[in-house]
């Protein structure tokens, strides 16, 4: 194979996409970028902390290691709901940061999303969708909201 044919197929395998795990919360779908993506477990008993934020459930113990979890409903100052058989934890690791678990409604399914598919967040959007939405991935004939996880586990209040 010569050089040429050699580039053509490095450029065509050089398409950038990115894996997202595709969420529930409520009736909108969220996705998370699979690289923060530790772990997801079923729901487990969630040890109450006292004197933390309001959307801090608790802590739970992920094989000897102490993880704080957060519930993404309330963080967004959605409502409340019961947890239910599809609700999950997923466990969220950020560079060096300490692994932090985030409650779901669902964990649906994982898309590959290329790069020129998304979206940028709409700045003239309210506050909290421009704090923790990144952008807008488009999927088949789906939106899915890009979460900014940085900004979600971050302990400042948006409100």
């Amino acid at each position: 194979m010569d050089s040429t044919a050699l580039a053509l197929n490095d450029k065509s395998a050089s398409v950038e996409a990115i894996q997202f795990i595709v969420i529930d919360i409520g009736d909108e779908q969220y996705g998370i970028d699979i690289k923060y993506v530790d772990n997801i477990i079923r729901m487990t008993k969630i040890r109450r902390v006292p004197n933390v934020q309001h959307y801090f459930e608790g802590v739970i113990n992920l094989r000897g290691e102490v993880v704080p979890v957060m519930s993404l409903r309330k963080k967004a100052g959605l409502p409340d709901v019961e947890l239910t058989d599809e609700s999950r934890i997923i466990i969220i690791k950020i560079e060096n940061n300490a692994p932090v678990g985030v409650i779901v409604d669902s964990v649906k399914e994982v898309v590959t999303l290329p790069v020129d598919s998304l979206e940028p967040a709409n700045k003239n959007s309210t506050k909290t969708q421009v704090t923790y939405i990144s952008g807008i991935g488009k999927f088949e004939n789906r939106l899915i909201s890009l979460l900014d996880l940085s900004a979600v586990i971050s302990d400042k209040e948006t409100a």
